[in-house]
């Protein structure tokens, strides 16, 4: 093997720690929290941008260390994933995943001290979870879920006073991802039945807090209801099927679902604060995000 096909290989192999697919959803926490801050009515949208990097960064920094982390157990459970089998190495894996946390960081600076001092928290939580968290039961889906809640809530950062109004927003994430993460836990050996149900019943609440939102005077829950009842059929179908199926086929599949309508959870809560052509823009990351989806792992 020549030293370019070497190096391709090499870069493929990174490429496959970051899990592109899934920072494309962190893109969409971003645009809506940005939409619940009410600033996208500016027309400068340079700080969408530094927050679009500075997720972008903090994501991929926090997955590339769940497989850093992670590279003993996967070497039994996953030996196809980059570092067990070779393709990346554990050093270059923690420069990487370090790389990408600084530039989170600084990014999301360059929007506001507020801004780097969730950036900073996210990418401790998203650490803590990678290290310690994921291997406890009720801990891993609630830090995982705080990771993602407070994802969003960097997309309202934007506006300080809308941080202090909209802070709850976050719980909404921290549900969601928890019910995910709650279900993946059974990705290798199949789950228990009671914890899929479990993660069904954790949906339905994030389901009845999004129409939820109804009550707040600035959110149409009108023109955010087609994509709630999109966001209901696309994740509560397979997440049922793995309940009465609890196999680990059936429940990568569910897992993979949920990830991928994070999409949709956030396009919801962007229809209703922003209207209906912003969040189509939030919503066309959707097909970007499956398309990846084919080529590269999500979980």
């Amino acid at each position: 093997m020549n030293t370019a096909t070497l190096n391709s290989h090499r870069l493929w192999a990174y490429l496959q720690l970051l899990r592109p697919a899934n920072i494309i959803t962190a893109w969409a926490d971003i645009m809506a929290g940005f939409a619940a801050s009410g600033y996208f009515v500016e027309a400068n949208l340079t700080p969408l941008l530094w927050l679009i990097l500075a997720t972008t960064g903090l994501y991929g920094g926090g997955i590339v260390f769940n497989d850093v982390f992670d590279a003993e157990l996967d070497s039994k459970e996953r030996p196809e994933r980059p570092i067990p089998s070779g393709k990346a190495s554990h050093t270059g894996a923690t420069l990487l995943g370090s790389l990408f946390l600084i530039v989170g960081v600084v990014a999301a600076a360059q929007v506001s001290w507020l801004s780097a001092t969730l950036a900073i928290a996210i990418a401790m939580a998203a650490l803590l979870y990678d290290a310690i968290a994921k291997h406890h039961h009720i801990l891993g889906p609630i830090n995982m879920g705080i990771c993602r809640g407070g994802n969003l809530l960097l997309g309202v950062s934007v506006v300080p006073a809308a941080l202090e109004n909209y802070w709850f927003l976050a719980l909404i994430p921290i549900v969601y991802i928890a019910a995910i993460t709650t279900l993946s836990r059974g990705e290798v050996h199949g789950a228990k039945h009671s914890t899929g149900i479990i993660a069904v019943l954790l949906i339905v609440a994030v389901l009845v807090g999004l129409f939820g939102l109804g009550w707040l005077t600035d959110y149409q829950v009108i023109t955010a209801l087609p994509f709630l009842i999109l966001l209901g059929i696309r994740v509560l179908l397979p997440f049922i099927k793995a309940v009465r199926q609890p196999t680990s086929e059936q429940i990568r599949i569910a897992v993979k679902a949920g990830v991928l309508s994070l999409i949709i959870l956030d396009t919801t809560v962007a229809a209703g604060f922003a209207g209906l052509p912003y969040s189509l823009l939030v919503l066309s990351l959707l097909p970007i995000s499956m398309i990846l989806a084919k080529v590269f792992a999500v979980t």
